[in-house]
């Protein structure tokens, strides 16, 4: 039935009603609070949000649309185009955009280009599990180099010690948003025919040669985690050039099914019982023929609601964190004999994550008498996420390879942290984190 003129008018007064009182409800709940020094928690990482979020998301609600719908199909638009590639597929966590763009590459479409049971993948040990956990799952084989200290990436000059003749691809994060070598780490990938796999999670922003990273590899991937640069709560995307990769990506994400229909829709390709499939009869329905092993990853139109509503705000969110990195990196730097400080992989601009530290192997004290004093007066630290996976408990049979040594990875998993550059952190709350430092270092 025709929807009328009156009844459109209506919902519009109805949901503006609503707004109105999300708004109220948004400075009466959520509205900043003074910062009070050794009170108030200065942690790591967190969302930052005003009444704009909470009204998309309850915008999205009223349609009670749940699945993936106009949300997440404006998210995706904008998302490509700020990354600067042609296709972005929204998905439900950055972990769950790692396995699909793994497992995109395992596809029967790429031909001999396919990876298959026992390929290898080179990637670091120093890294987040969920950017490794994907080869295994595949069945796939990581061969681990080593990173470099300072900027915690791969040291790109060992990469033709990591190659053998079951090289198939790479994946890489730039690690706490800091881009990594991409001059040398592509080149490698195009001459030796491998695919390439930038993990972004952490870097939504950061530029390589004044580039967006993510708009370099074959695929790449983000992660939408209310710790990192724009939020859905839960929520990642893939981001690719190439039209065949976004459809086996978004196959593998929707059941490995073969048909492209949104949610809700039916025909899109104008022949839904006109396809021969496999073993399947003619005219066997497309919209439940399925090419690959496939999931259900996709997210929720309301995750897409407020990630629309953070895209607003990340050029703002961009240059926070670097000047909360800047403000760090001079006031720490009195320090730098007893502490190995960040440094910016050359020709990038980091969008960064975090401030990493790393305790000299010299210093009198250990990484957790400084991050002990650090908790005790309600600053947040974090370890570089897994140390040297490999010798993480659950890592124990699995089967993988080592290109040279890790002594870095080691010296990182026993020496490193970092701290907090999200946008929530303030003037105020940094100004005390540099004083806690020099505190710490007078005593």
């Amino acid at each position: 039935m025709k929807t009328t003129a009156s009844e459109v008018s209506r919902e519009k007064n109805l949901r503006e009603e609503v707004f109105r009182a999300v708004r109220n409800y948004f400075n009466f709940k959520h509205a900043p609070k003074p910062f009070i020094p050794e009170v108030t928690p200065i942690p790591p990482s967190g969302k930052v949000f005003d009444e704009s979020e909470m009204i998309h998301l309850v915008d999205s609600a009223l349609d009670f649309w749940l699945t993936t719908g106009r949300f997440a199909e404006t998210f995706e638009k904008q998302f490509a185009r700020r990354i600067g590639v042609g296709h972005a597929i929204l998905t439900n966590s950055g972990s769950s955009a790692n396995l699909l763009a793994v497992s995109a590459l395992t596809s029967p479409a790429l031909g001999t280009r396919r990876l298959r049971e026992g390929d290898e993948i080179i990637t670091v040990a120093t890294s987040f599990p969920t950017t490794v956990n994907p080869i295994i799952q595949n069945r796939l084989v990581p061969v681990f180099v080593d990173v470099e200290m300072g900027t915690y990436n791969i040291i790109a000059e060992r990469l033709p010690t990591a190659l053998s003749n079951k090289t198939r691809a790479i994946i890489i994060a730039h690690t706490l948003g800091n881009p990594f070598d991409l001059n040398q780490v592509r080149t490698f990938a195009q001459k030796n025919n491998l695919w390439l796999i930038e993990d972004s999670c952490d870097a939504l922003g950061s530029t390589y040669e004044n580039r967006m990273v993510g708009s370099f590899g074959d695929l790449s991937t983000f992660s939408f985690y209310p710790a990192h640069h724009i939020t859905m709560g839960e929520g990642g995307a893939v981001a690719t050039r190439d039209s065949q990769l976004r459809k086996i990506v978004e196959s593998f994400r929707d059941w490995g099914r073969d048909c492209w229909c949104a949610p809700g829709a039916d025909n899109t390709c104008g022949k839904r019982f006109d396809w021969k499939s496999g073993d399947l009869p003619y005219g066997y329905d497309h919209k439940y023929t399925y090419s690959h092993v496939g999931f259900n990853l996709k997210a929720t139109d309301m995750q897409a609601a407020v990630g629309v509503a953070q895209l607003d705000k990340l050029n703002y969110f961009i240059e926070r964190r670097k000047y909360n990195f800047k403000r760090l990196k001079e006031g720490l730097s009195c320090f730098e004999d007893v502490l190995i400080l960040p440094q910016a992989t050359a020709n990038s601009d980091p969008a960064w994550f975090g401030f990493p530290i790393t305790v000299r192997e010299k210093a009198s004290f250990k990484r957790e008498d400084l991050t002990g004093y650090l908790n005790e007066h309600k600053i947040g630290t974090r370890l570089l996420f897994g140390g040297n996976l490999i010798r993480q408990p659950y890592f124990k049979d699995i089967p993988h390879r080592v290109a040279g040594d890790l002594a870095n990875s080691d010296k990182i998993m026993n020496g490193t942290f970092w701290i907090g550059v999200y946008p929530g952190i303030n003037d105020e709350m940094i100004s005390f984190v540099i004083d806690q430092f020099h505190s710490f270092f007078k005593k």
